[in-house]
């Protein structure tokens, strides 16, 4: 070996080793859901090898002894680090035997090249660091990346004799397996727990439409055979008896309504959704007909039955604000307590709505079903002239703690959607 290989420029490991080998953290704040994930393959791995340039020049230009061993080394390690890459991003092959038999291959020519080179031939420490840190993802890894960090201190101090270079090298190459390996972890489990949350969100939808098909096969089969048996009895007896025929047949209408009563109350029960929903969709609608919504919400979470309640109060009086107040500013505030919560939706418009033409509800969801609703709740809903200008709607509700504790527990319940 050539005078002087061992004397490189200060600068060669802190510039080739600490900046390089840390791999970018996401912005902070990133959201979880936007986190790429592990690479797709190891060629992500492969631009490292360029902290190998400087070994290569000193190669070409015979600036070692042996040149033609130095550049064997270099193609092996090179061969080696690409396929304990390729091996290290997946799990299977990641933990069989071959892939820990490569990394030991790795490590020793590592050494070799490290103890027979020296200066810039020791930057091949940190990146065998790197793959062992792809690799190696249980308590043997603090070992490894210990071992190698110490290794290439005592080397570098026998070859340089400077300490700064000493501790520059050493923490690079532990800190370069040691990164990669956190990354590398908390991705993959990462992407597990996206495709676990994808797992239970189909799990619950097909659970719903379950519980859906088989509530309409409940609520219809027993209706829809006592229909046809009286549809039969009726054409069957309506020539000799037509009176009784006809008895038959007002028992159909009688349970026809009561079917149709029935599928109307199972449909309002699927579709009342959270108070949130409804504040996003007047939010929506009142921006859609040009008027300013202003929405403040405080209080502890509500349970169900007063956040459909309150929903309900919210669409109706939204309605009634797009339709017959010609106002420019509509106000809704929800404002809670462990015992009771109040909704006011105020609007400066000219005042009082004009009487709407009737039109079908779903269980009556205009200001007077609303507050016959409210009432068997427990609660009051009032409708008059505002205290300044427009008109205003306010709706009070009792809150019992013990079902909001319940509904509150059932929401964070794993699987509920």
């Amino acid at each position: 070996m050539k005078h002087g290989t061992h004397h490189q420029p200060k600068r060669q490991y802190g510039e080739n080793t600490l900046p390089s080998l840390l791999p970018k953290l996401p912005p902070r704040g990133e959201k979880a859901d936007e986190f790429p994930g592990p690479p797709a393959n190891g060629y992500t791995f492969l631009p490292w090898l360029l902290m190998g340039t400087g070994a290569v020049v000193e190669v070409a230009k015979g600036k070692v002894a042996l040149p033609w061993l130095g550049g064997l080394g270099i193609l092996a390690f090179a061969v080696l680090y690409a396929q304990v890459a390729f091996r290290a991003l997946d799990k299977q092959r990641r933990e069989e035997r071959a892939t820990l038999v490569l990394l030991g291959a790795l490590a020793a020519v590592t050494y070799a090249m490290g103890i027979g080179y020296g200066g810039v031939w020791l930057l091949f420490f940190p990146l065998a660091s790197l793959a062992a840190g792809a690799a190696v993802r249980d308590r043997r890894l603090g070992f490894v990346i210990i071992t190698l960090a110490g290794s290439v201190g005592v080397i570098s101090g026998i070859k340089t004799g400077d300490p700064w270079d000493n501790m520059t090298i050493a923490y690079g190459t532990f800190l370069s397996g040691l990164v990669i390996s956190a990354l590398l972890s908390l991705s993959e489990t990462v992407r597990e727990l996206r495709d676990t949350r994808q797992e239970l969100a189909r799990t619950a939808v097909e659970k719903e439409r379950l519980r859906f098909s088989r509530d309409l096969h409940d609520l219809l089969g027993h209706t829809l055979s006592v229909i046809v048996v009286k549809s039969e009895a009726a054409r069957r007896i309506a020539r000799r008896d037509l009176d009784a025929a006809l008895g038959q047949v007002a028992d159909i209408e009688s349970v026809g309504r009561q079917a149709l009563t029935e599928i109307r109350e199972a449909v309002t029960g699927y579709r009342e959704g959270s108070l949130a929903t409804e504040l996003d969709r007047a939010r929506s609608a009142l921006s859609a007909a040009e008027v300013e919504p202003l929405v403040r919400q405080s209080g502890p979470p509500l349970p169900a039955q007063a956040e459909a309640l309150l929903g309900w109060v919210v669409r109706e009086a939204v309605t009634n604000v797009v339709r017959h107040s010609a106002a420019s500013r509509c106000e809704i505030v929800v404002e809670g307590t462990p015992e009771r919560v109040t909704l006011t939706v105020t609007d400066n418009g000219k005042g009082a709505p004009a009487a709407p033409a009737p039109t079908p509800r779903i269980g009556g969801t205009g200001l007077k079903g609303l507050t016959e609703r409210l009432a068997a709740a427990g609660g009051s809903l009032t409708a008059g002239p505002a205290p300044r200008n427009g008109f205003q709607v306010s709706a009070e509700l009792p809150v019992d703690p013990a079902d909001a504790a319940l509904d509150d527990e059932l929401t964070s319940a794993p699987g509920h959607h």
